[in-house]
């Protein structure tokens, strides 16, 4: 867990980002599982959408690429819910 600078640790909520070129735009396809970009695991929400952003607008000329953020903090445990909201 990281200090946020104050006396209370903050929790480590892992996130995914990943991406690629879909197949259409219509729906969440991808052409080809071997060229998906992993970006990284990251421990809370706001450094994962800061690497989102930034795989996103690397790939702006590419309208069938897409990357998105997963929760994967939900995924490990289902069973808590922080409030957070799902975006991504």
């Amino acid at each position: 867990m990281t200090d946020t600078g104050n006396d209370t640790p903050s929790k480590q909520l892992l996130h995914l980002v990943f991406g690629g070129e879909l197949t259409s735009l219509e729906g969440i396809e991808f052409a080809d599982l071997d060229k998906l970009d992993i970006v990284g695991i990251y421990p809370n929400y706001a450094t994962a959408y800061d690497a989102w952003k930034d795989a996103a607008q690397r790939s702006v000329d590419n309208a069938h690429m897409r990357y998105f953020i997963v929760h994967m903090h939900r995924l490990l445990d289902p069973e808590t819910e922080n409030g957070e909201t799902a975006a991504g």
